[in-house]
């Protein structure tokens, strides 16, 4: 049976004798951790009662703004609600240079009630969906990043491998480089044990396409809440780590415009109550449809990819990423292995047969991001939705660009949805909408570096 929460503090106090510091984290509406610090002696109470804490905590802009415009946090004198510690998330952060542990938090009214705002809540809605349906997901994730080791300059610069003996950077993208991971070892090596110290089943490490570019995978689990939890805790503790090594990790989903961005991978299968895989079988020969309920959840997933897009890329610099030649879906199409589609198929056995959902960069909230996906799945599952037809196995594809790549564009066609109201909530759905809108509003008002070199000399 796993531990209450005050079992896991005693757990935790007496494996380390000298922790006195705990960090209470809450995801705020862009997947950015938010909270504040308690004493140990402090977290025992909020386990019994709870905390107080205003939902303008959850209601901010990247920069930590409150959003103008809304009634929630401002008119309405920005009350209290109710926040309660999520079982099974405390744990030490190994990374800290004093003895720290860390545990999330989740909001609710004082009657019990979810706050509408609180995206883990906002996935448990969807969720409950697929129980009614005696389905379960099941949720890998992948997070593509970048390191960064110079930052003395204009902008950032990629970490990028020395060659041997010298201080020359290499050359080249260094895809699938061994080396790479070598000259790293420290730090890969210091992220895995982290992950096990906190729990989180990261597996397999990668050197992407960019140059200074790495992709960590996280294990399939049976609980999709408990997938975007490890994802979020993952994002936060592969920057820690980072920084301690003297280097910065970033989740930007376009950092660098002569490089490949950067993505959220979602990885989704569909279990019975059985524990069977009801996206098979497998087709019996090359060229047969799939299964009925996998071709509905991608036509699901597909039908609602335009309205949805606002969620998975939820800045500006999201967009940056949706250009041909860059590894990023650029049109609501699908296909078995094939990396250019943006749902794919990748190889596997019937039992372990799911679907790869490529659109979202690294930079979204993947509660959000996760319930979007299973929206859809769970509208195209019910509805019967077919897709259009795939993209096979080494087609070259020709698609224009057919999703948004304007962050207000993204955001008209979210404005416009007809499957998201019904399962994220016609209030969420709305104060998303105002809370993008304001800082795409803020960040165009601002005058970049950009037009000084481009109209200055000249105008």
């Amino acid at each position: 049976m796993p531990d209450t929460i005050l079992q896991a503090i005693e757990r935790l106090r007496r494996a380390e004798p000298r922790l006195r510091q705990v960090e209470l984290l809450l995801p705020d509406l862009n997947g950015i951790l938010r909270g504040k610090r308690c004493t140990l002696k402090e977290l025992e109470g909020i386990a019994r009662a709870g905390l107080s804490f205003p939902a303008s905590g959850y209601l901010l802009d990247s920069r930590g703004c409150l959003i103008e415009g809304l009634v929630h946090g401002n008119a309405d004198g920005d009350p209290d609600y109710l926040c309660r510690l999520v079982p099974g998330s405390l744990v030490p952060v190994p990374w800290s240079k004093t003895p720290l542990a860390q545990v999330l938090l989740g909001m609710e009214h004082r009657d019990g009630r979810p706050h509408f705002a609180d995206s883990r809540q906002v996935l448990a809605g969807v969720l409950a969906r697929f129980a009614a349906l005696g389905l379960t997901p099941v949720v890998a994730v992948e997070y593509e990043f970048y390191l960064l080791d110079d930052t003395r300059g204009e902008g950032p610069r990629a970490r990028q491998p020395r060659v041997p003996g010298t201080e020359r950077r290499a050359g080249g993208p260094r895809v699938y480089s061994l080396e790479d991971l070598h000259e790293l070892d420290d730090l890969f090596s210091a992220i895995a044990s982290a992950s096990e110290q906190q729990q989180i089943p990261a597996g397999s490490v990668v050197s992407e396409y960019g140059a200074g570019q790495y992709e960590v995978n996280l294990h399939h689990v049976a609980d999709a809440l408990l997938a975007c939890d490890h994802a979020v805790l993952l994002r936060r503790l592969v920057r820690g780590v980072a920084a301690r090594h003297g280097l910065a990790a970033t989740f930007m989903a376009k950092p660098f415009a002569d490089r490949d961005g950067s993505g959220m991978h979602v990885h989704l299968s569909l279990l019975d109550g059985d524990g069977r895989n009801v996206f098979g079988p497998l087709p019996a020969q090359e060229g047969a449809a799939y299964a009925p309920r996998l071709r509905h959840a991608v036509g699901g997933m597909l039908a609602a990819l335009g309205e949805s897009l606002a969620i998975f890329c939820p800045n500006a610099n999201s967009y940056r990423r949706i250009r041909p030649g860059c590894f990023a879906p650029i049109a609501p199409n699908w296909g078995a292995n094939h990396r250019g589609v943006a749902i794919r198929i990748p190889v596997s056995d019937a039992a372990n047969l799911r679907l790869e959902h490529r659109p979202a960069g690294a930079d979204c909230n993947p509660y959000l991001a996760v319930a979007a996906i299973l929206a859809a799945v769970h509208h195209g599952i019910t509805t019967q939705v077919e897709p259009p037809p795939m993209v096979r196995e080494g087609e070259q594809i020709q698609a224009d660009v057919t999703l948004a790549h304007r962050w207000e564009s993204a955001l008209d066609a979210f404005d416009r949805a007809r499957v998201l109201p019904g399962y994220l909530g016609e209030e969420f759905c709305r104060v998303f909408s105002v809370a993008r809108r304001f800082e795409a509003d803020q960040f165009h008002a601002e005058v970049p570096n950009l037009d000084y070199d481009w109209y200055l000399p000249s105008i």
